[in-house]
Order: C-alpha cells, then sequence, then structure tokens
C-alpha cells in the first residue's frame, strides 16, 4: 500500500462512500507513489496551459471532476454536479464564450445520437416518438408524418430528415440550456435524468454536460435580480414557451480535465483518467514536448 502525505481520494469521483475496502478502494490505494507523483506532473501542466490567461469571471468545467464552478475575482461562488460525455463520446477540451441561455428548448436530435440510440428505438417500437414527444420534420421545418415513413430502410441508408423533441418536463435538455458557439456542437443544460447525479462516476451523456443545479446558474448568469431573479425564472420557465435570453456580456467557459487537483487547505485530490488522457501528456513530457493550450497536442521544445 502506497501513500503520498497529504493525498485522498474523492468518493464521488469514483469510489462510492459505503465502508467497504472493497477492489476499488484497494486498487487506488495500491497505486505506487512514483504513478502519482506522475500523475501530479501531468495535470500541473494542464494547469499551464490555461493559468496565464484566467479571465476575472468564467465559468470551469472540469470533465474529470464531474463539476462546475462559477469564478468571480478568483473566487468560487457557485457549483454543481455535472454529468459529462461516455467513454466513447467524450467531452472535448476546449474554451468558448457562453453568449446566451434558452428556456424550454426543443431538442432535434444529433445525426450520431440519430443513427446509433433513436432510429433503432423508433424501429423496434413503433409508439417510441409519441411517447416521447417526438416530431418528424424536414430541412424547411415542415411536419412530415411518422407513418408515411418506411423506418426499416434506414437501418443503414442515411435519414433524409431531422427529429426534434418538443419542450416539456422529458425534453432531453430539461428547462434550460446554455448555449456557447463551438464546433463540436457541445453546451450545457438541464435534465430529467436527475437520479445521475448520485452516481460516483458521472460518464451518462453523448457529449454536452448535464448540470444539476441549471436554474441557479441561469440566475447566475442572467446577472438581474429585478427580472431574473429565482422566482422570475421559475415564472418564466412555467409558462412552457421557448424563449432566448441574452446574456450582458459574454461569460467565458472552459471546459478542462484534471484528474488530480489541491484545495485550499493544501490537500490533493486524485481522480480516475476516465478518458485515458493522462498517459499521452505524460509521454509528451518525458519526450521533452510542449504541449499547445486546451489540446493534447505537442511539439518538440
Amino acid at each position: 500500500m502506497n501513500w503520498l502525505p497529504g493525498c485522498s481520494f474523492q468518493a464521488h469521483h469514483g469510489l462510492d462512500t459505503d465502508g467497504v475496502l472493497g477492489a476499488g478502494t484497494r486498487k487506488a490505494l495500491n497505486v505506487p507513489v512514483e504513478a502519482r507523483i506522475e500523475q501530479l506532473r501531468v495535470n500541473l501542466e494542464r494547469v499551464r496551459w490555461v493559468a496565464q490567461d484566467i479571465p476575472d469571471r468564467f465559468l470551469l468545467v472540469d470533465i474529470a471532476g464531474f463539476n462546475a464552478q462559477l469564478f468571480k475575482d478568483g473566487v468560487p461562488v457557485w457549483s454543481s454536479r455535472v454529468v459529462v460525455g461516455r467513454p466513447y463520446r467524450k467531452t472535448p477540451v476546449f474554451r468558448a464564450s457562453i453568449r446566451y441561455v434558452v428556456l424550454n428548448p426543443d431538442w432535434t436530435v444529433p445525426p450520431t445520437i440519430l443513427r446509433e440510440d433513436v432510429l433503432p428505438k423508433i424501429i423496434s417500437d413503433p409508439d417510441y416518438l409519441a411517447r416521447n414527444n417526438m416530431n418528424v420534420v424536414d430541412s424547411a421545418g415542415r411536419a412530415i408524418e411518422p407513418a408515411s415513413i418506411e423506418w426499416s430502410r434506414y437501418q443503414s441508408a442515411r435519414f433524409p430528415y431531422q427529429i426534434v423533441q418538443a419542450p416539456g418536463p422529458n425534453n432531453a435538455l430539461g428547462s434550460i440550456k446554455f448555449m456557447f458557439p463551438n464546433p463540436y456542437a457541445v453546451y450545457l443544460h438541464d435534465t430529467p435524468a436527475r437520479a445521475l447525479f448520485q452516481k460516483p462516476a458521472r460518464t451518462f451523456s453523448s457529449g454536452c454536460i448535464r448540470v444539476e443545479h441549471a436554474h441557479e446558474l441561469g440566475v447566475a448568469l442572467l446577472d438581474d435580480e429585478a427580472q431574473w431573479g429565482a422566482a422570475q425564472l421559475e415564472a418564466a420557465i412555467a409558462e412552457g414557451s421557448t424563449r432566448t435570453v441574452m446574456l450582458k456580456q459574454p461569460l467565458p467557459v472552459l471546459l478542462l480535465y484534471f484528474t488530480a487537483e489541491a484545495n485550499a487547505q493544501g490537500e490533493v485530490f486524485f481522480r480516475p483518467d476516465v478518458y485515458d488522457r493522462d498517459a499521452n501528456v505524460r509521454k509528451g513530457l518525458a519526450a521533452g514536448f510542449r504541449f499547445s493550450p486546451l489540446s493534447d497536442t505537442a511539439t518538440r521544445r
């Protein structure tokens, strides 16, 4: 059994709080100290990528930590558990700016989810669309009658339409989403799947970030107690209509990936490398490479 002084393992980052010395706990405790030192080196390198350009106010999504925090003047003023992408649909690392929020959003099913998840369910279950409040539309937004579609032919052929889930309590995006234009079509949003936030490892999405306390984040980002306080936001959502609200100022959002962190008391916390991203950084450092900010791209020093 190997230890680093002052080091801990956060239960909600991979280990259940059950008081049992199970296989997962034994595996974490028996990681060699040399490996933990390398893990610290990898994450210090990740900090270097962004440490010189941190704004006064920003939202940080720590993918490996399953957590989001809003910072003002370097101090966290809000935090929430989040759900991130599955290992085969990884949430990417990048930086953008949140520009607006959408209340009661509809959800256009992305091509990958449509092809791999939704179409097979429709083919096997004719009531799937109606049960999930989904509609079929063409490129011009005109409704297409599902009964007119020969669904089985699209098991291999390209589907020529879009499937859109209407706003409502079962909408995959919940009642609010936070938009920051980016090439990955990734954003933050609410979710009706609340039980997933209780899981210690929260890799269940298709790449976007589900936020446990999304309404609180909406109030914080809109930053207008008179018009968009908690009661006013809830009332607007209760109306049920889709509404886009621009932020007063775009807010930087950083989607980063840390498998180790230290708190204000100097305690170090280690997390599972859920996307197996540490190895590339470790190899690059050993070979004398310098990594580009917010990427795993390396160049010779």
